[in-house]
């Protein structure tokens, strides 16, 4: 037999088959290790064959597999294929997707453990060996126990009731279980009309996709569950994502609650040895729901019956670094592999979906009311220009303070968001107007205060806190805006009773960081939580009564055509966290512009009429009427990137010359952030209609090959800076 191979080498040069010669043991999907040029190393078998185009004696031969069990099953392979041809990048690159990093270097491997327990032979113990004894008994009472433990309590009569033939040692394979203890209630709930509604409308629908458009609370997960056990059923299985680490505890403890051992994590805050085995346990079928961030959607399970994408607008769904894919395409693909439903579900739906709905092209599923009719939580705008005309200098306007004190006086939670972690935003002088810094990023650097330094939020980079202007020397130096922990300081000074915890991504370090800060509030182990991002998503706390929005303009004014969309889904869904229980919930949403048509949107819970509003700004130049594509070239070396980023220029300025009508857009110019970690960065910026040569433009810039300037392309960029 004879294999074809892709050694795991992602370069261009030998981005090809390699045919080797191999036994009947090696099946395609395989990690084999190969001799290639003077070394060997690791390759993948795409696929068998009875003879090569090469004469036998030529043909090297596989040195060995490395797993008993092909790592890749034939639809990873398909899907790997139609990826290295869409994004242009080298066929390794795309295979490492489906696989667990450290599986791939060596480093991870099955853990075994051993086991002992009595044998069937009869004993007579001498009767002063009382370790022997108690030893004895304990395994008649538990079967079998783990030997490391039964030497810490029992000493050396392991080893003589071994030697005795009385107790047997069995070595066994053994699962790392990530968030061991994480278990949930399982709550069968009843229907409301309008789940049992939805459930029929996405079982019977002939379209692939649906959007499952519901309000925050109105019970969009149990429809995702009621779902996946319908497949679990027919004996296929389920593919679950969610945008952020810190969902995947609380979903898990969810779908375990509801289908025991059958659910599997992956995402990347697992240590190597539980990744691979969540990994492993996908792969050989004994789990049967994935369910992680971004990456899962490359789960190597097969006969998927449903695949489920939460809160889908999110834009961590998009991969920033090669191949830089968008989870939804993938999730098509293998729907369509697995004809199987793909459910989108949203309170505040990426603009571009909603309008495929409307269209026609997606299923439309609307769930538009919390469970019980319970009532979305009243949202007061604040007008903070006139807090600062009363001379009000604090993050907290007036109302806010006073819904504070009477929510904590009431016994209940609150949960206080805005987007940005540290104590304050940016570090200047005051006489001459210097800014900190980064020496790596061209960005500002934030203050954090419990470390006293400055810290880079793009590069990790950290420096002194400063005591003096280096420009003009100036000891005046203060701080613009404010972070997590500056407000966390203000709220300690207001209410010195409360107990409160903070969320960013300094306190979530860690597997569990996340979970267990979360879990904390949950067992009402504090009164107030103070985050970013990552309180604003899917958390389910019923004591929580009041949210407040402290900078809800920080993400309109930025230069992205999203910037709008983006504020109206955060300020919706972080809104969405106040008042899911009995008691009515409130927001305060602090703002330095009342009046903006978007938080006037959000705050009265209009989506219908944002997206009218967003989709007649759109109309002709931006997604999804256009797609916005830029060629980024980044490189350490700033003159050899400004020649990679002429040639490429002038290449692309050929296919823009021979279509120019398939363009809105076509300029060169610096990235708006110049230097991260070091590197420079340009780009050619698109705005491109439909029919444009857009494979033209992956070709041109998958060919450019320099020494320290790497070039690549970006479709509709999450984040354009």
């Amino acid at each position: 037999m004879v294999a074809e191979v892709i050694v795991d080498i992602a370069h261009s040069d030998v981005d090809k088959i390699f045919d080797y010669a191999c036994d009947g043991t090696v099946e395609a999907g395989m990690r084999v290790v190969v001799p290639f040029g003077r070394s060997a190393t690791t390759g993948f078998v795409v696929r068998l064959k009875e003879t090569s185009e090469l004469p036998p004696e030529k043909l090297k031969k596989i040195y060995r597999a490395e797993e008993d069990l092909p790592a890749l099953n034939s639809e990873c392979l398909a899907l790997a294929e139609k990826l290295k041809n869409r994004y242009r990048c080298p066929m390794a690159l795309v295979l490492r997707l489906f696989l667990p990093a450290e599986m791939r270097t060596g480093k991870v491997g099955a853990a075994s453990r051993n086991f002992a327990r009595l044998t069937e032979e009869p004993f007579d113990p001498p009767l002063r060996a009382k370790q022997q004894l108690a030893l004895i008994e304990f395994l008649r009472d538990n079967r079998e126990a783990d030997t490391a433990l039964l030497r810490e309590r029992f000493g050396g009569a392991l080893k003589a009731l071994t030697d005795k033939g009385i107790v047997m040692i069995e070595k066994r394979r053994v699962f790392r279980d990530p968030y061991r203890g994480v278990e949930g209630e399982n709550v069968q709930r009843v229907l409301t009309p309008e789940q049992e509604n939805a459930l029929k409308i996405i079982n019977e629908t002939d379209k692939t996709v649906t959007l499952l458009h519901g309000v925050t609370g109105s019970g969009k997960t149990e429809v995702y569950l009621r779902l996946i056990a319908q497949q679990l059923e027919k004996g296929n299985t389920a593919i679950f994502l969610v945008p952020e680490i810190s969902l995947t505890p609380q979903m898990l403890s969810q779908l375990r609650a509801r289908f025991g051992s059958k659910a599997a994590i992956l995402h990347s805050g697992l240590s190597a040895g539980e990744r691979f085995d969540e990994w492993r346990r996908l792969r050989e079928g004994s789990a049967r729901i994935a369910i992680g961030a971004r990456s899962a959607i490359f789960a190597p399970v097969e006969n998927i019956g449903i695949i489920v994408i939460d809160e889908e607008h999110d834009g961590s769904y998009s991969s920033e670094n090669a191949p830089r894919y968008n989870t939804f395409d993938i999730a098509y693909l293998r729907a369509n592999y697995n004809r199987c439903k793909l459910v989108l579900g949203s309170a505040t739906p990426a603009v571009e979906t909603y309008k495929r709905a409307m269209d026609g092209e997606f299923e439309l599923v609307r769930l538009p009311e919390r469970i019980n009719k319970r009532p979305l939580p009243a949202v007061q705008l604040v007008d903070m220009r006139r807090e600062v005309r009363r001379g009000n200098p604090s993050p907290f306007s007036v109302v806010l303070r006073e819904k504070l004190k009477a929510c904590l006086d009431s016994g209940n939670q609150a949960i206080l968001f805005l987007n940005r972690r540290g104590y304050s935003q940016t570090v200047l002088c005051r006489d001459c107007g210097y800014v900190a810094k980064c020496e790596h990023c061209d960005v500002a650097l934030t203050y954090h205060s419990e470390e006293n330094c400055l810290k880079c939020h793009y590069c990790g980079a950290r420096y002194h806190m400063l005591t003096g202007c280096p420009s003009c020397g100036s000891v005046h130096i203060g701080y613009v805006g404010t972070g997590t922990q500056k407000v966390v300081g203000e709220l300690k000074k207001l209410y010195p009773a409360a107990r409160i915890l903070r969320m960013d991504n300094d306190t979530t370090s860690g597997k569990e960081g996340h979970y267990k800060i979360l879990k904390q509030f949950a067992d009402r182990q504090a009164d107030i939580l103070v985050g970013t991002q990552m309180v604003a998503k899917g958390h389910d706390f019923p004591s929580v009564t009041l949210v407040g929005i402290l900078d809800a303009d920080m993400s309109l004014h930025f230069p992205d055509y999203r910037s709008g969309e983006r504020t109206f889904q955060l300020v919706t869904q972080v809104a969405g966290r106040s008042g899911r229980a009995e008691e009515r919930g409130e927001v305060v949403l602090q703002t330095y512009e009342p009046e903006n048509a978007v938080l006037r949107f959000a705050a009265a819970y209009d989506y219908e009429g944002f997206y009218q509003h967003e989709i007649a700004m759109r109309a002709g130049m931006f997604p999804p009427y256009a797609k916005i594509v830029r060629a980024m070239v980044v490189g350490e070396d700033e003159r050899e990137a400004l020649e990679a980023l002429k040639e490429v220029f002038s290449k692309l300025e050929a296919v823009y010359a021979k279509q120019p009508e398939k363009f809105l857009f076509f300029n060169k110019m610096h990235s708006p952030i110049k230097r991260i970690k070091e590197k420079f960065r340009y780009q050619v910026l698109m705005r491109i209609t439909d029919g444009a040569p857009l494979r033209e433009i992956y070709e041109i810039c998958s060919a450019a090959s320099y020494k320290k300037t790497v070039v690549y392309v970006e479709e509709n960029p999450s984040n354009l800076s």
